[in-house]
């Protein structure tokens, strides 16, 4: 693993069921006056031929921790796609 991409992981724990998954952040889009994160899960071994892409946003709990949130609003998630898409054009080839 390069010093490069280690700089880009971001570690999760899912609150229900306490498990931990390794995130690749690849970008991170304004919209709207938020900041949304594109992440995809990350892989070890050789790159996937296709992977999952997740658009979270940085949230405020009731202790006032921030935790990332994954966006269910898909009009936003659109959006936030696209625009990573415009971003990332050349280097990621996407499959609608």
């Amino acid at each position: 693993m390069s010093e490069e991409t280690n700089d880009r992981l971001i570690e999760l724990t899912d609150e229900e069921t306490g498990e931990t998954v390794v995130f690749e952040h690849l970008d991170t889009v304004e919209l709207e006056g938020r900041e949304y994160f594109v992440l995809t899960e990350y892989e070890e071994e050789e790159e996937a031929e296709e992977s999952d892409v997740y658009v979270m946003q940085l949230v405020e709990d009731d202790d006032g921790e921030e935790t990332l949130e994954i966006v269910e609003d898909e009009g936003i998630v659109s959006a936030v796609f696209d625009e990573f898409k415009k971003n990332f054009g050349d280097d990621f080839e996407f499959v609608e």
